[in-house]
């Protein structure tokens, strides 16, 4: 390859790489936190008096009774048939702004009973950082077409990182030449992630500028090939699986049909004879009181591919089977790829194993964008000569200290955010509020303290910040056990306890990198940004 054509790439792999890069650094640390969202939204909940679930049995009259105390509740309503932290086995459903839920259960009288709290969104939080790097704060949308932007850029990275690691690929690949050449061994662990997770991160790519600007691309669609009838192509299919049940009751006059809610217990015993491994965990029922009432049984079945989880939609007067194109085991066409797009980018298949990939994955992917920052400062470091240290370039120091406050601040303000769901519980009126303004004071914070004092000093000082707002999770829940007076919580199920010894080796492993980084200050290059001669 001539060096002219190799240096445009260079050139094409750093710039869009720099610019890219802190809003990946989000985007990818949130995303592996996002695998496991509902562990943390199990962590923070606060726990409920009575967690008994409902007998599917009894479903098809709590829901007549709750339907009749609270008739608002027949636009949107969830049955969950599993129990979490956050949510337990109840039937529930929210208020129009979606700042309070309710939960509708029979006493131990049998007598109906409504209770009310505010549902926790710090798993929204977190998924939101994901889809929008949280660059646009309260714009989702925006956010979604800025994050789509970048997704290209990272695709035009991926694609020029490829063809520039190529000439030197067998001898370079499996280098990790450690010492004090600190450019050298970056540049070395920075190409092997690269090349080994590439296609994760193509898939990764493709999906996210594909859900970002697909609005986009179904309206040029529209105009270019479907000539304004694109609509037309949305209707539902006729549906290629019917429910079991209803072929046993096919000689039940229509009249007598669609007059009550089918028995939830029907309906799931339906999903279990078309598709055995479905393990369906809510039932979503929607606009009971129109003429269009559907529910959305959901599920999952680890020995498929699902788009975020499995699903049918069902008319819950009939049980007819309105769309089961989505079921396990019985998409078709379109639909099978469609599954595969999404499977592949929300890891949702193959269970907790697949899971744990994409979440180490997500993980060294927040690295690989760090390491990028990390080999353009280093690249661009005046060296000392003989007449004294340099004076580095503004550029060199602006993106030393957007790196240190972007990627730290980011760390410690989800630690900081989740902890504050429990401090403040009970003393605010929106913990929802407040779990966002944590996350962007710490945010914010940490960028301008890492301006105030430097790359160098700030890359420590934050660290240490980010140990200790993690550290902070586990302790919570210690002082909750050791001195309830606090009025805090801990609790033990086993996605609780899973959030707690996570925080407790990201805290080990910031701490450790807190350490780290104060030794290369001190015995580092004099002349680099990261040297303590520097930052004094």
């Amino acid at each position: 390859m001539r060096k002219e054509v190799l240096d445009i790439y260079k050139a094409v792999h750093t710039w869009t790489g720099i610019i890219a890069g802190l809003a990946l650094f989000i985007a990818f640390y949130a995303g592996a936190l996002t695998v496991f969202k509902h562990d943390l939204a199990a962590w923070v909940s606060a726990p409920m008096q009575d967690t008994r679930p409902v007998d599917p049995q009894e479903a098809a009259s709590l829901m007549e009774q709750t339907l009749k105390a609270r008739p608002d509740a027949a636009h949107d309503f969830t049955l969950r048939l599993r129990a979490t932290d956050a949510e337990p086995a109840q039937l529930s459903w929210k208020s129009p702004d979606g700042t309070r839920q309710y939960h509708a259960m029979f006493d131990t009288s049998g007598e109906l009973q409504i209770s009310e709290r505010e549902p926790t969104a710090v798993a929204d939080l977190v998924d939101n950082l994901h889809r929008t790097a949280g660059f646009v704060p309260g714009d989702v949308e925006i956010g979604i077409l800025v994050i789509g932007v970048i997704a290209m850029m990272y695709g035009l990275a991926l694609v020029s990182g490829v063809i520039i690691l190529l000439p030197t690929l067998v001898k370079d690949l499996f280098a990790l030449r450690l010492g004090k050449n600190l450019k050298l061994m970056w540049k070395d662990a920075h190409n092997a992630l690269g090349f080994f997770s590439l296609p994760f991160h193509l898939v990764i790519a493709l999906t996210t500028v594909v859900f970002a600007f697909h609005d986009q691309i179904y309206d040029t669609q529209d105009v270019l090939i479907y000539d304004g009838g694109m609509m037309e192509q949305w209707r539902l299919p006729a549906p290629t699986v019917a429910a079991p049940s209803l072929s046993v009751n096919a000689d039940t006059p229509a009249a007598d049909q669609g007059q009550t809610l089918v028995s939830p217990a029907r309906l799931l015993a339906d999903l279990r004879a078309l598709s055995p491994g479905f393990e369906p965990h809510y039932m979503d029922y929607h606009d009971l009181d129109s003429k269009r009432p559907t529910v959305r049984i959901h599920g999952v079945d680890p020995n498929y591919m699902m788009r975020y989880d499995g699903f049918a939609v069902v008319n819950p007067f009939t049980g007819e089977i309105i769309n089961g194109s989505y079921l396990p085991g019985h998409t078709t066409g379109w639909t099978t790829w469609l599954t595969v797009f999404f499977a592949l980018h929300f890891a949702s298949f193959g269970g907790a194993t697949v899971q744990w990939i994409y979440f180490l994955l997500g993980l060294a992917g927040a690295f690989l964008f760090y390491s990028g920052n990390l080999l353009w400062i280093e690249s661009r470091r005046r060296r000392a000569r003989k007449d004294g240290l340099p004076e580095q370039k503004k550029s060199v120091r602006v993106m030393s200290s957007l790196t240190v406050g972007v990627c730290l601040g980011c760390i410690a303000g989800i630690s900081a955010s989740l902890v504050a769901g429990k401090w403040l519980h009970g003393h605010v009126d929106s913990l929802n509020t407040w779990h966002v303004i944590v996350y962007y004071a710490v945010f914010f914070l940490s960028i301008a303290w890492a301006f105030l004092r430097g790359a160098s000093r700030s890359a420590v000082e934050l660290l240490w910040v980010c140990a200790a707002a993690t550290a902070a999770i586990p302790l919570t829940s210690l002082a909750a056990w050791l001195i309830p007076a606090t009025g805090l919580w801990a609790n033990t199920s086993p996605a609780s306890m899973g959030v707690d010894i996570g925080a407790v080796i990201g805290t080990a492993c910031m701490a450790w990198m807190a350490v780290a980084t104060r030794r290369r200050q001190k015995h580092g290059q004099p002349d680099s940004v990261w040297a303590l001669a520097r930052a004094a």
